[in-house]
């Protein structure tokens, strides 16, 4: 059965092309700085926007009808999703997919067991429906925040019951991450933070949270899961406070119990402007950490102070991000669409114009930040700027040559130091801008 006859196979005709139903900038097999876009830009499918939400949110009803055909909340409805989403990702090009254990199927609400074996049924009609494709899953992750069970958290929960629960539902969403052979297993601490510091116990939680982790990475590398584990930082929404909240506070955590070897962040944009960060400042944090997973590729609404997971559609931003990217050597990972089409764009016409949107917005970014590495004066301004840790007393102070006696008595002989010299930021944003917009 097809779902999609109204759209045609996506392919890419160029930047003129007034066709909706083709890429205008991404071209697969144009290579950029010695690899394809395809390899730089591996593309996920978000199973949970993309075959499961319909546009419902805390003031209305759902707008969109996923139900493929099929009554929501049964087997034959998870079964049709698959179909769906593979015939999707082949029109797209698209080779990856993502999910939580409940969108791809019903949770049983008595029992894990039953919820289990649903799991079991549908991971084999997915390996069955993509046996002769390149299509695999990028990642795996549970949905351990929607239950009421996990109202107070998952790890960090007040109950120990709730806490086994949790680890059931990570022991099989690994054991899912090796069936399908993917490269990660992620850790979304949706709840994993606190309401008021007058009923929590943070040393206890946080501990916990670290058993969790380590537990889940001994178990999956007992089970033989060789890929990484990943932690998505996000600050609120829905706890007001996320222990997870930026980059450098899980890199930091991780590094506190031990574990920083077997994992990366997968950074979401939209979780980095509520942070206060830009996506920019984020991915630098990872690559200079050597914590660069994989990315969830969304924005924010900038006027709005919650999480929108709109497409990314900023030139601008996926410009600068893709250079942070090229600058780290690539990701470990892939570009996650954990995006949703706004509640009116709600025709499967419309997946489609938002998928190809997302897609050729970081291909333009891609090949801008190419050419501003390839223009070269960005990197010559920053690499003069700190010229003087190069040579002479910088280098000495680099090396460990000089003390703080010896740094002090070089300060007395010069008496003062030179000005440091401009920044030129606006010099640089518009070396940016010349090259954006140079036809």
């Amino acid at each position: 059965m097809s779902y999609f006859d109204n759209v045609p196979v996506v392919k890419f005709e160029g930047r003129d092309s007034k066709n909706p139903f083709a890429f205008k900038y991404y071209d697969p097999k144009r290579v950029i700085l010695g690899k394809t876009m395809e390899e730089h830009l591996p593309f996920a499918m978000a199973w949970w926007h993309n075959m499961c939400a319909n546009g419902v949110d805390m003031f209305g009803v759902g707008t969109a009808d996923k139900s493929f055909g099929c009554v929501p909340g049964t087997m034959e409805h998870a079964r049709a999703k698959v179909d769906a989403g593979i015939e999707f990702m082949s029109k797209l090009g698209i080779k990856y997919f993502c999910f939580h254990d409940v969108d791809i199927v019903p949770e049983d609400p008595d029992d894990i067991n039953e919820t289990n074996r649903r799991l079991d049924e549908i991971t084999d009609y997915i390996l069955e429906k993509t046996k002769g494709t390149d299509i695999r899953c990028l990642w795996t992750t549970c949905n351990m925040f929607g239950n009421p069970r996990y109202m107070n958290g998952a790890g960090s929960s007040n109950s120990a019951d709730v806490f086994c629960f949790a680890a059931a539902q990570a022991k099989k969403g690994i054991e899912n991450a090796v069936k399908l052979g993917a490269k990660a297993y992620v850790f979304w601490g949706g709840r994993e933070g606190y309401e008021t510091l007058l009923n929590t116990d943070m040393k206890l939680e946080e501990e916990n949270i670290a058993k969790l982790f380590t537990l889940c990475r001994d178990y999956g590398r007992k089970i033989g899961f060789t890929g990484d584990f990943y932690v998505e930082p996000k600050p609120k929404e829905p706890m007001k406070h996320q222990y997870d909240f930026d980059a450098a506070t899980a890199i930091g955590f991780l590094r506190k119990y031990g574990l920083e070897k077997d994992f990366k962040m997968n950074i979401e944009a939209n979780h980095a402007t509520l942070a206060g960060h830009t996506l920019q400042h984020e991915l630098r944090v990872c690559a200079v950490n050597d914590m660069m997973g994989s990315v969830d590729a969304n924005q924010g609404a900038m006027l709005l102070g919650w999480d929108t997971d709109q497409f990314p559609t900023n030139v601008y931003d996926t410009t600068l991000a893709m250079y942070e990217i090229l600058k780290a050597g690539g990701l470990r990972g892939g570009f996650n669409f954990d995006s949703k089409c706004r509640r009116p764009s709600n025709t499967f016409e419309d997946m489609f114009y938002s998928y190809i949107a997302g897609m050729d917005t970081l291909a333009l970014g891609l090949i801008k930040a190419a050419e501003i590495i390839e223009d070269g004066r960005i990197d010559s301004f920053v690499k003069e700027r700190y010229s003087s840790w190069e040579t002479g007393v910088g280098a000495k102070i680099r090396s460990g040559e000089f003390t703080l006696e010896d740094c002090a008595a070089y300060a007395a002989e010069l008496k003062k130091p030179e000005n440091p010299g401009s920044g030129r930021q606006e010099y640089l944003e518009n070396i940016v801008n010349n090259v954006l917009f140079h036809s």
